[in-house]
């Protein structure tokens, strides 16, 4: 079914087509001005055979993900940071008994820095206590004060 050209398409297939594009904007594989383009001509197409020509300078989606190999997830050192950090308060207790010295506990946090220090997530930077959401709060409150007085 996919080789005949003359055949009309729906919404589903324009949007799967434009999600596709999407993709390969994202990829970097697009410039802004192309990607507009080729959305046009994907809004605008009747049949399959008007969004094939969008696709014919981009590779395949099959290939890329082929091309890419997958990274294990599972195993046993997989979550080695995790698994040190669990047996770090326990090492921290039986040190303080055998020393006698509380600086022992200085370790945890120490180590947690050291293991989870590296990994940046940045969907969680600026953001305050409130999720993200305080000083945005904040501001509408101080821009509906304005509001108000003006």
């Amino acid at each position: 079914m996919e080789d005949l050209p003359d055949i009309r398409i729906g919404t589903a297939e324009r949007e799967a087509a434009m999600q596709r594009l999407s993709d390969h904007f994202a990829a970097g594989r697009l410039s802004v001005a192309e990607f507009d383009e080729r959305s046009a001509v994907i809004a605008a197409a009747v049949t399959r055979g008007d969004i094939t020509p969008v696709f014919a300078d981009l590779p395949d989606p099959l290939v890329k993900a082929a091309a890419v190999p997958a990274k294990p997830e599972s195993g046993f050192l997989s979550e080695w940071p995790e698994r040190v950090m669990a047996v770090i308060p326990i090492i921290a207790v039986i040190l303080f008994f055998t020393t006698g010295s509380w600086l022992w506990f200085l370790a945890i946090p120490l180590m947690g820095a050291l293991l989870f220090g590296s990994r940046h997530n940045h969907d969680d930077r600026g953001r305050d206590l409130l999720g993200g959401r305080g000083r945005d709060r904040r501001r509408d409150r101080r821009d509906r004060g304005r509001d108000a007085i003006d």
